[in-house]
């Protein structure tokens, strides 16, 4: 992906865009560091979408999960 500095993207902002819209996306620089990417609007979001509650039914918390290890635990900070 291209990256273009701040004063390059202000001076040929329309250039850019036209090909933004082309599907050529590019990245904005600050003194070579990137801050921003410029992508065409309808660019799918490229993190999945987390579904909650999509094991529900598939497993089981036991009972004691709470109190799991716990006397493993207290040993190690507070010994016998």
């Amino acid at each position: 992906m291209r990256t273009v500095n701040i004063h390059d993207a202000k001076t040929h902002l329309s250039r850019l865009l036209e090909q933004v819209a082309r599907g050529e996306p590019f990245v904005i620089a600050k003194a070579g560091r990137p801050i921003a990417k410029v992508v065409p609007l309808d660019t799918p979001d490229p993190r999945p979408v987390r579904r909650l509650g999509f094991l529900a039914g598939q497993i089981t918390v036991p009972d004691d999960f709470d109190t799991l290890g716990q006397a493993e635990i207290q040993q190690m900070f507070y010994g016998e």
